[in-house]
């Protein structure tokens, strides 16, 4: 790899009022894959987390150090000056992201390296109320001025006036004193031997003249409340009162499925060694999950049914479990709680009086969500809003909870297509946004009175900060950026800390006044041997699809004058991840893609970068057009690109590649093999080459499992398209990769070699994963790719 000059390696943290970059032509300068595929610290470091001081006067953010894994953290004044690096004991005064502020805004708490600190907001008194390796977690105000906390499976509360306690405790095990199982030699046993009964009953007597003096003793912590020892604690969440406590389980030892075993073979040991990794898809389904309500005081233990939930005992997948010849379902379907990990903060929500408890649950086939509140005296659930989808229920767009009567609830839901806001208030959910945008992020502002979110109301790839009122639902763009990544408001609720980027602009802080006006730009990371290159913008172009998708967005990037007469060779890319985004005003994902997309121009190719059908940010059914069949809506957009850049940009139809990596391997795929002659080449990084390898989480939403709709994977499989190649191909692939499996690769390599297919190659990266690391590697794989277009796309 070349040696980069000392200039691309200098972190510049700050400079004020930079201007956008403006639309260019493309780079004077010659690139060479070297340069492109080096160590991103030569293009300088996004910024990667930021917060506000206590008292709005300072932004903090990190970023990480050049030639190092280590991420700084840097103080930025907002009105302007130079940022400083944050070390040593100067860390100990530091504030941190995500914090909570109490009913009066008047104190805020956060966590901080796992430990617990409450800040004065009237004069900036700094408190640490835990210090341990334990690692709190789920911190939330009371409306009496208290503050709790979750460390492991205890609670603890804390107010100015007696401090920090233990407020609740969970145990997975039975309540001491319940009886054994019936058992005839044992009772035999205590008839006979008068001292072994006389003894047990002493230890009873002890234990509960012990557990009544517990009871009587104000100064004792509540008792643990115990939940039976044939389960496992998933998480839990106390109200802020410290009367009740939400407990998640599922069943102890519940059957995972078979994982894997992959081999690494070059290993600081020097010996061949072994990993574990995940289950496949329909190897197991999730363990259902149970919920239950405990009374801290006496630490009663009731269940929270689901037979309440609407649809509840429906089965949509009755008609493929008939045709599989599986049994119908029975009862109630199995639920989890929208979240993971022993955080269960992302699904249950107090009311911050401890009054009211909010609950969203999944159904484990992920075709159901729903909203519920519980009745705490009768430990029952009160259902609010069910969304439903004979597809799939979104990864995303589920976030929830309470405005600040503590009666009425905000919740997310597509059910229009688009995610948009609601509010629900006893009756029936009314939306709050509407539109064919999509609303996501949103926080309460906060003097409760409305909500600041993110909105791609101009165009699906230009994302604001936008602002709706509570009661009028008018929407605002409060800036003017087209590139936000997220933002968070100021203690004060008077400034907003906006996080930004754009095509060769990584995520840099601007900020905004929260009722909106212009933004002042604070931090440019970028080295001055990446700002020293005239870089191509992309065109954001519109393709009109054929086949009834209406419009399928894309990036073109070419030369600023055709040549007359010319057909140019043509490079498609496929995005990876199936939903996501990359035809954007955001710095992408593949930034480096996007300069080998330069320096492709400058040789004399266009490049065609596509969202096709299941991408992030055009709503509910672009996302579940692949439903049981994926790799063909998708397919269906990349020909309608190559007529659109046959017809418009001069785009030569007989020199046609295409790559792209994980689902964009998948679908390189899917065009060389079921349409073969289209394309001329393609290269396909850590490639999905059969899906029931792939994982249950994101494959099973998409195509049910493998034994129940064996139909929708044998149409979704390049397994089993492969006779179709008979063009040229590259397959790479990291032999360490714990997402896609190099197996999928290597499966597929055997299928060709007994097709007798000829043209194509497999490399291998003995030390990569999915997400490649090494210089070295990028520069590898992309140099093969590089050839692969220049020897069968340029050739007459």
């Amino acid at each position: 790899m070349r040696q980069r000059s000392a200039a691309s390696l200098v972190l510049l943290p700050l400079m004020l009022a930079v201007p956008a970059l403006p639309a260019t032509a493309q780079p004077a300068q010659v690139l060479d894959l070297h340069q492109v595929m080096a160590d991103p610290d030569w293009i300088g470091p996004p910024v990667e987390r930021m917060w506000w001081s206590w008292d709005g006067g300072t932004a903090y953010y990190m970023a990480k150090r050049s030639g190092s894994n280590v991420r700084d953290t840097y103080a930025q004044p907002v009105t302007g000056g130079s940022a400083r690096l944050v070390e040593g004991a100067a860390r100990a005064d530091l504030d941190a992201a995500n914090p909570v502020f109490d009913a009066t805004r008047s104190r805020m708490a956060f966590l901080r390296s796992g430990d617990v600190f409450v800040r004065d907001l009237r004069g900036g008194t700094l408190t640490q109320l835990t210090r341990t390796e334990a690692g709190e977690s789920q911190l939330q105000w009371g409306r009496d001025g208290s503050l709790s906390w979750r460390s492991g499976n205890d609670w603890f509360r804390w107010t100015a006036s007696t401090g920090a306690g233990q407020a609740a405790s969970l145990k997975a095990e039975d309540a001491p004193g319940t009886a054994p199982k019936p058992d005839a030699l044992r009772e035999r046993q205590l008839r006979y031997i008068e001292t072994l009964r006389v003894e047990r009953e002493r230890r009873e007597e002890l234990r509960t003249q012990g557990e009544a003096w517990r009871s009587e003793d104000p100064t004792r912590a509540p008792a643990p409340a115990y939940l039976g020892k044939d389960v496992e604690i998933q998480g839990s969440a106390m109200s802020p009162d410290g009367r009740w406590l939400l407990a998640v389980t599922q069943a102890k030892g519940a059957e995972a499925g078979q994982a894997g075993k992959m081999p690494k073979y070059v290993t600081e040991s020097g010996y061949e060694e072994f990993e574990d990794v995940r289950t496949r898809v329909g190897r197991n389904d999730p363990a259902p999950q149970a919920l239950w309500l405990v009374s801290i005081a006496d630490g009663q233990v009731r269940e929270l049914k689901t037979d309440a939930l609407p649809g509840i005992t429906a089965d949509p997948l009755a008609a493929l479990r008939k045709a599989a010849g599986k049994d119908a379902l029975k009862g109630n379907r199995a639920v989890r709680i929208e979240g993971w990990g022993g955080d269960v903060s992302g699904g249950a929500r107090w009311s911050d009086d401890g009054r009211a408890l909010a609950l969203m649950l999944h159904s484990v086939d992920n075709k159901d969500r729903w909203l519920a509140t519980v009745d705490l005296s009768r430990a029952a659930l009160q259902p609010v809003h069910r969304l439903t989808d004979e597809a799939w229920i979104n990864w995303g767009f589920n976030e929830f909870g309470w405005m600040p009567d503590g009666r009425t609830l905000w919740f997310l839901s597509e059910e229009s297509g688009w995610s948009q806001l609601y509010l629900s208030s006893g009756g029936r959910a009314r939306a709050l946004t509407s539109g064919r945008w999509e609303a996501s992020q949103p926080v309460p502002t906060a003097d409760g009175q409305g909500f600041l979110f993110l909105c791609n109301r101009a165009r699906p790839g230009d994302y604001e900060v936008c602002h709706v009122g509570a009661d009028d639902g008018a929407v605002r763009e409060l800036t003017a950026l087209d590139g936000v990544e997220d933002f968070v408001a100021s203690p004060d609720g008077r400034q907003l800390l906006v996080r930004h980027s754009s095509s060769y602009v990584p995520p840099q802080l601007s900020v905004v006044p929260a009722n909106g006006g212009a933004a002042r730009q604070l931090t440019d990371t970028r080295s001055a041997a990446f700002k020293a290159y005239d870089w191509l913008q992309p065109e954001t172009v519109q393709v009109p699809s054929k086949h009834g998708a209406g419009t399928v967005w894309g990036k073109y990037y070419g030369p600023k004058t055709m040549e007359p007469g010319r057909k140019y060779p043509v490079v498609l890319f496929v995005h990876g991840a199936g939903y996501l985004q990359n035809v954007s005003d955001r710095y992408p994902n593949y930034f480096r893609e996007q300069m080998f997309h330069n320096m492709l121009v400058q040789q004399g190719y266009i490049v065609l970068d596509l969202d096709f059908r299941a991408s992030e940010g055009y709503g509910r059914d672009w996302r579940t057009a692949i439903y049981r069949q994926m790799g063909h809506p998708e397919l269906e957009d990349y020909l309608d690109g190559i007529d659109w850049i046959v017809a418009n940009r001069q785009g030569d139809r007989d020199r046609v590649g295409i790559y792209g990596g994980s689902y964009g391997g998948f679908l390189t795929f899917m065009g060389l093999f079921r349409e073969p002659g289209t394309f001329k080449a393609g290269a396909a990084l850590r490639p999905v080459t059969d899906w029931s390898q792939y994982n249950h989480g994101y494959t099973a939403n998409i195509l049910n499992t493998p034994e129940l709709d064996p139909e929708a994977y044998a149409k979704s499989s390049p397994m089993e398209y492969a006779e179709g190649l008979q063009d040229h191909l590259l397959i790479a692939h990291g032999m360490i990769d714990d997402n896609v499996f190099y197996k999928d690769s290597v499966m597929l390599a055997q299928r060709l070699i007994e097709l007798r297919k000829d043209k194509w190659e497999l490399a291998s990266y003995p030390l990569e994963r999915h997400g490649y690391v090494h210089a070295d590697s990028w520069y590898d794989q992309y140099r093969r790719i590089h050839e692969l277009f220049e020897r069968t796309l340029k050739a007459p």
